[in-house]
């Protein structure tokens, strides 16, 4: 279909529409029905290509790291050496299927996140309106479109006056487009204003856009962190590469011309292995797992991440932007005493509100007035010819009713600044009526302005209704908590500034609100934002009066100067900020176009969900750092320690068998770090190269001074002779790796909470008891007697302690010249006073 037709409507009637696909704009399709077009159409989504367990195993051996292991192998089989081969091949199948675990488990992790956010439709089966998920919506059914809806496929307009859809991502409109009945609507396309009923006409792959709107956004992409990792992976292997050069070269060397096959193939088997042990073979796989598991802790945390990188932008937020109602206030109304006007009396002033109200939406607004009737069956005199549902730009619901004497007249309701206008209330009216709003306000109390017009007259005003939402019981020492891990909350409301600012005062977030409309009085949707609105907004607690298009100058504004910013929205018309946002927040109830612009999914009310959630990202991110730092410290200390030991003593320190065992025994371990305890860092963190590397080459260069200081005892104290200085320095990589792994866990002593998880302990244990029986019953290595296997033990466990006192040393170093840096780039903030004191 050409583009141009996207706006235009089909000669087909409305009857003829429903006739083809056998359905009732009444009771719409029944069970039978559906089941029949589900088997002939398929559901309604594009069919994924998925590789088959078999091949995705296979794909395991096949890449430079399995080649590596591969090559090692052949010429293990080349010179016959069929103990080698049987442990080298042991170490490719292990290697595939710990890899294949990890992307099962990621894989799992991801799928459950995903099915967490389909995209939801509200069908007509049965003759009842009922939830369902987009995928099973077939040919024929009748669906009802709202505000902020994703539409699900594509459909034929046929109840409704006119809904407004954003279908940028179809044609490239910047602007939306307006469909009446009888019109098409296409999937994935946003209902920016209105709603109307529609039924379907194509799904899945038969739509227009081929597809449903995609929720779960680049879930596998790689993140910046794990884009810096595998930049660390590139370096380490690059350096691997250049020390077994040297090891080649000197070899080559020592042998002075006198070339043996044999020799040059065990050479070869030796170098291969030793890359295969040093080389971070599991990075990445481990990194994915662990992200995806904790992505599946948020979720049971009730926070679904949309994308995997946003764990690690969520632990760098320093600054959230939170809406006030449902998050900060428990979204739970009760109507104050009525205010009405001159003329009306308090219960026809909630009647008429109410008949501008639908119970149908079940809007907590509408519902707490409603509650104030004092007899609810009054409203059945009533009879809504149209209603027009609130939106965030215009700011009211209007309704045309008819009552019991066939009389027509309609009805809004909304923010009293928006029917204030509407009435063109002026002189004492207009300053008793604002007198009356900040009045209520200051008690914390939101308004309602209610207003009434005769067929085309002008509006007349009719009363104020105060409605009270108090704060969450948790809100309070939730923000206080926020303030612990370094981030300021900011309240955003579309409220006045005295509500805004009696919340505010009530939990202790300050009282310097920001009207919206005055820090932009001009048109910002054309870059006309004022020179002071940055000061003004970096130093506020909080905006009122806010709009959709100034949350989005907010967060721009916050970027750059330099804050990592979370922003929490609902509304379709928040989209734009949600994206813009570092980490978007969509809150429990929010429409499915603002879910589908954010990084963050909430599934439970409160602002203590958000701040958990940054409390979890925070310990995915130091399992992934204490991991790395791991890595590149053994890498270093396994490289250099074996080609400088080999140039020096003129000997292998590890055999291949050695080498193989130890990347075992290495792995074992690393499968479980994804469910380690963790702490919350006091402060937003983020990926730092420098320090990383810091940190890492001094544990690496302090395990090559460990393992040079061991071989030298066992050779000038113990008299050990070759075979056995070779287990010896084995039992010494792997005790010494593990202890270090206990080291990098933490920022803290190693003997400080958080203490490891019992599986990455027990994992640890079991490993160390396998290789101090190897060497002690000579399984695979020389023997070595019980009393050099506890004087190694009792080596390591004093190192452990003095690379845990140096780890302490280099962090009380560096964390000076973090806070150094961080106060470079952070602007100047003006401490505003919080609690009572602050009341201006």
């Amino acid at each position: 279909m050409p583009t141009s037709d996207l706006t235009g409507s089909s000669s087909a009637t409305i009857a003829e529409i429903l006739a083809k696909f056998g359905t009732d704009s009444k009771t719409g399709l029944n069970s039978v029905d559906v089941q029949q077009r589900l088997n002939k159409y398929g559901p309604n989504a594009l069919a994924e290509e998925k590789k088959s367990s078999l091949s995705a195993f296979l794909a395991y051996f096949w890449g430079p790291i399995p080649w590596m292991i591969e090559a090692a192998g052949l010429t293990a089989l080349i010179v016959r050496d069929w103990g080698d081969f049987t442990i080298i091949a042991s170490l490719l199948l292990f290697n595939a299927l710990l890899g294949f675990w990890e992307e099962h488990e990621a894989s799992n992790a991801l799928g459950a996140l995903k099915s967490s956010l389909a995209l939801k439709a509200r069908v007509l089966r049965g003759g009842k309106w009922q939830e369902v998920d987009a995928r099973t919506l077939v040919p024929g059914d009748i669906i009802r479109l709202y505000l902020g809806d994703v539409i699900p496929a594509d459909c034929k307009l046929i109840q409704g006056d006119y809904i407004s859809v954003d279908q940028s991502a179809l044609t490239g409109e910047s602007l939306p487009v307006t469909k009446k009945t009888g019109e098409d609507a296409y999937s994935g396309s946003v209902v920016k204003q209105g709603e109307m009923v529609a039924v379907i006409t194509a799904t899945g792959a038969n739509t227009f856009f081929g597809r449903t709107a995609k929720l779960v956004a680049g879930a596998g992409n790689i993140s910046h962190f794990q884009r810096a990792v595998m930049k660390i992976g590139n370096f380490l292997i690059i350096l691997a590469l250049v020390l077994v050069v040297i090891l080649v070269a000197n070899r080559l060397f020592d042998m002075r011309g006198h070339y043996d096959r044999a020799v040059l193939l065990r050479l070869a088997e030796i170098v291969l292995i030793l890359l295969v042990a040093s080389v971070p073979v599991a990075m990445p796989a481990v990194l994915s797992v662990t992200m995806a598991l904790g992505a599946r802790r948020l979720a049971k945390s009730k926070a679904i991440v949309s994308r995997l990188e946003a764990i690690e932008e969520l632990a760098g937020v320093d600054v959230l932007c939170s809406d006030k109602t449902g998050t900060l206030t428990q979204n739970k109304l009760t109507l104050g005493e009525a205010q009405p006007w001159a003329g009306t009396d308090a219960q026809t002033l909630i009647l008429m509100a109410s008949v501008a109200s639908r119970p149908a939406d079940n809007d907590p607004i509408d519902l707490a007035i409603m509650a104030g009737l004092k007899d609810s069956s009054v409203l059945k005199s009533y009879q809504q010819e149209n209603y027009v549902p609130f939106d965030p730009v215009g700011k009211r619901t209007e309704a045309t009713i008819k009552d019991a004497s066939g009389k027509v007249f309609k009805v809004t309701k909304g923010a009293p600044q928006v029917i204030l206008g509407l009435a063109k209330l002026s002189g004492a009216d207009l300053e008793k009526a604002q007198q009356t709003v900040n009045g209520f306000a200051s008690r914390g109390y939101r308004t309602i302005g209610v207003a009434v017009a005769q067929g085309d007259g002008p509006w007349v005003f009719l009363g104020i209704l105060p409605l009270l939402d108090p704060p969450r019981p948790d809100s309070k020492s939730t923000i206080a908590r926020a303030r612990e891990y370094g981030v300021e909350v900011k309240m955003v409301t579309g409220d006045n500034v005295a509500i805004a600012r009696q919340i505010s005062l009530e939990l202790d977030m300050g009282t310097n609100i920001q009207p919206a409309t005055e820090l932009f009085p001009g048109d910002i949707t054309k870059g006309q934002i004022p020179l002071d609105a940055a000061e003004k907004i970096d130093e506020a607690d909080g905006f009122a009066q806010v709009f959709p298009e100034h949350k989005y100058a907010i967060v721009k504004i916050l970027q750059e100067n330099g804050h990592i910013v979370g922003m929490t929205g609902d509304g379709v018309n928040d989209a734009p900020a949600l994206k813009q946002a570092d980490v978007g927040i969509a809150v429990s109830g929010a429409t499915e176009a603002a879910r589908a612009a954010a990084a963050l999914i909430l599934t439970a009310p409160g602002l203590s969900v958000i701040i958990e959630g940054i409390a979890e990202a925070r310990r995915i991110f130091e399992r992934m750092m204490s991991y790395v730092l791991y890595r590149i410290a053994m890498t270093i200390a396994i490289m250099v320690f074996v080609v400088l030991a080999s140039i020096y003593y003129h000997f292998f320190p590890l055999t291949a068998i050695m080498l193989i065992a130890l990347a075992l025994l290495d792995d074992v371990p690393i499968m479980t770090i994804a469910f380690d305890n963790a702490s919350v860092s006091p402060q937003p963190v983020k990926w730092e190269l420098d320090r990383v590397l810091v940190i890492s080459s001094v544990l690496g260069l302090l395990g090559v001074i460990q393992s040079f200081g061991l071989l030298y005892l066992g050779d000038t104290l113990h008299h050990l002779d070759h075979p056995q200085l070779q287990t010896m320095m084995f039992l010494q990589l792997v005790a010494g790796g593990h202890l270090l792994l206990f080291v990098t866990r933490t920022r803290r002593a190693f003997w400080k909470p958080p203490y490891p998880n019992a599986k990455l302990f027990f994992a640890i244990v079991v490993t160390q008891i396998a290789a101090v029986f190897m060497c002690s019953q000579g399984w695979l290595v020389p023997p070595l007697p019980w009393r050099i296997i506890g004087f190694v033990w009792a080596y390591n466990l004093a190192w452990m302690i003095v690379q845990d006192i140096v780890k302490l040393g280099i962090y009380g170093m560096l964390d000076p010249v973090r806070a150094w840096k961080r106060s470079l780039f952070q602007p100047l903030r003006v401490p505003m006073p919080r609690g009572p004191e602050a009341v201006r």
